[in-house]
């Protein structure tokens, strides 16, 4: 059932980037567009090993991700992202960039993550590849932007008030 469902979220992405594509195909042979007014291109930002670095955050978790091009393997701290992230909806949740690009298997992904906990971290680690991946190839920026990924997820544990047991939480009341 959550094969099912996983397919159907990525095969709606898809379609919806789909329409997108036609939207502005169309658009562009319809009406000639002034230059001005286009939006910007987006240039292939990689460094001199031929690699696309970017940083992706999640609650208190900073992810430093570079990626280029190879067989697929993935190390997050020195470590297989199999050892790392041991719990197989963490792999998921770093491998869904991918897998919403189309680019299973063909990139090397070396990730130093630090802060937060293994939830956080797998976020902040697919935050980083799907920016690292629109700086190496800049026209897989409409699948990611559709399925929301690279959008910084800006939801934090809410800090802890003086006069109570935790952020909300009351302590007990005594009529007596």
């Amino acid at each position: 059932m959550a094969t099912t469902r996983k397919t159907s979220s990525l095969t709606s992405i898809k379609s919806a980037v789909k329409e997108q594509k036609a939207a502005t195909e169309a658009a562009q042979t319809g009406v000639a567009v002034v230059a001005a007014e286009e939006t910007p291109k987006h240039v292939k930002k990689v460094d001199k090993f031929g690699r696309a670095y970017a940083t992706g955050k999640r609650k208190n978790a900073i992810a430093r991700v570079w990626i280029k091009p190879g067989k697929g393997k993935i190390t997050v701290n020195g470590r297989a992202v199999e050892t790392y992230f041991a719990r197989p909806v963490l792999q998921m949740i770093v491998n869904q960039p991918f897998a919403v690009a189309d680019r299973n298997g063909q990139f090397d992904v070396d990730v130093l993550v630090n802060g937060g906990g293994l939830s956080g971290q797998a976020g902040a680690v697919k935050h980083g590849i799907s920016k690292a991946l629109t700086y190496f190839e800049p026209e897989l920026r409409a699948p990611l932007k559709v399925a929301k990924f690279l959008r910084r997820d800006a939801r934090i544990v809410e800090r802890k008030k003086y006069g109570r047991a935790k952020a909300r939480k009351r302590f007990q009341f005594s009529k007596r």
